[in-house]
């Protein structure tokens, strides 16, 4: 049974379908928890297993969205993922605080390394900040960077030509180097 008629039965209520849907989507969800992985920076506290059973239990514990098709659907997962990451690097960083202590300025390094996950942080920074400002292009880049998804394939989900799908991925990409650059 095709994926996308299968979520439409979840959506529905029916919770029998459940069994059927994870084997079908687990080894995608699988790749696309190691796209996010491999792009963390520092130390990775989450193992990719560990990341898709945690995306799971946030989309069976939410309300099941209208899934318009299979690319959808992994397209919310994605999100899911990287929202669980951003999480996961703001409670280090808030962990990171609280274990500050005091230290004479003689003490410290010249030069300080730069805290992890802090390129991550910037990223869900301005992807909040360009979705206010266009929801379509922050669609289109989690789709590509967090959902892994081709040009072609977004194209068919968000029913546009792929030459615009290409050309909105460049600007929406311009426009995330100069506002992280900027942070």
């Amino acid at each position: 049974m095709e994926i996308t008629v299968l979520l439409q039965r979840l959506e529905g209520g029916d919770r029998s379908v459940i069994h059927t849907v994870i084997p079908l989507v687990y080894e995608e969800l699988k790749k696309l928890a190691k796209s996010h992985l491999r792009r963390e920076v520092g130390p990775v506290l989450l193992q990719t297993t560990a990341l898709v059973h945690e995306a799971f239990l946030k989309l069976a514990g939410s309300r099941h969205p209208s899934y318009e098709n299979r690319s959808h659907f992994f397209g919310i997962a994605s999100r899911v993922m990287r929202q669980i990451l951003v999480d996961a690097a703001r409670a280090r960083t808030a962990e990171k605080r609280c274990e500050a202590k005091e230290v004479a300025l003689a003490d410290l390094p010249d030069l300080r390394p730069p805290a992890p996950n802090r390129h991550l942080l910037a990223m869900d920074d301005a992807l909040r900040v360009l979705e206010k400002e266009d929801p379509s292009k922050s669609q289109l880049i989690e789709m590509k960077y967090f959902g892994g998804m081709t040009a072609h394939e977004i194209s068919i989900a968000v029913s546009s030509p792929v030459h615009i799908v290409r050309r909105e991925l460049r600007l929406a990409q311009a426009w995330l180097r100069k506002e992280m650059a900027a942070a």
